[in-house]
């Protein structure tokens, strides 16, 4: 057997936290505690949680870590989000959010959406598909 076709087992780990670097987590915590509804949770001063309800399906709490430099490019990790209609993408643009980039399929229909929080940290919010 090669290892293409080991059986891979599950490690005895799981996802504790992501972690988002930020300026100020007081500005980016109320966005998406608003954004998502989960409960912020003050470490201290250099960390902020949001903490996911327990029955959302998040098995991880997102930690805002504040850090003393600024961001200067796109994020390697970012959050999708599924929102239900436009409606959903105005409420977080009136959060602070910042629409980037629309992705569109070949035949123009809108795939996802690239938007910011209020500190730039780019995530994606999709829509239905038709």
């Amino acid at each position: 057997m090669n290892e293409a076709e080991t059986p891979v087992q599950a490690p005895d780990l799981h996802a504790h936290n992501l972690v988002i670097d930020c300026a100020n987590h007081d500005v980016v915590v109320p966005f998406w505690t608003a954004a998502l509804g989960w409960e912020p949770v003050r470490v201290n001063e250099q960390f902020g949680l949001l903490r996911a309800p327990r029955d959302d399906r998040a098995a991880f709490d997102i930690l805002f870590q504040k850090v003393p430099e600024p961001k200067v490019v796109k994020n390697r990790v970012h959050i999708d989000i599924n929102i239900p209609d436009g409606a959903e993408m105005a409420r977080l643009q009136r959060l602070g959010a910042r629409v980037l980039q629309e992705i569109h399929d070949a035949e123009g229909r809108l795939r996802w959406t690239v938007m910011a929080d209020p500190e730039g940290n780019e995530f994606c919010a999709f829509l239905p598909r038709e």
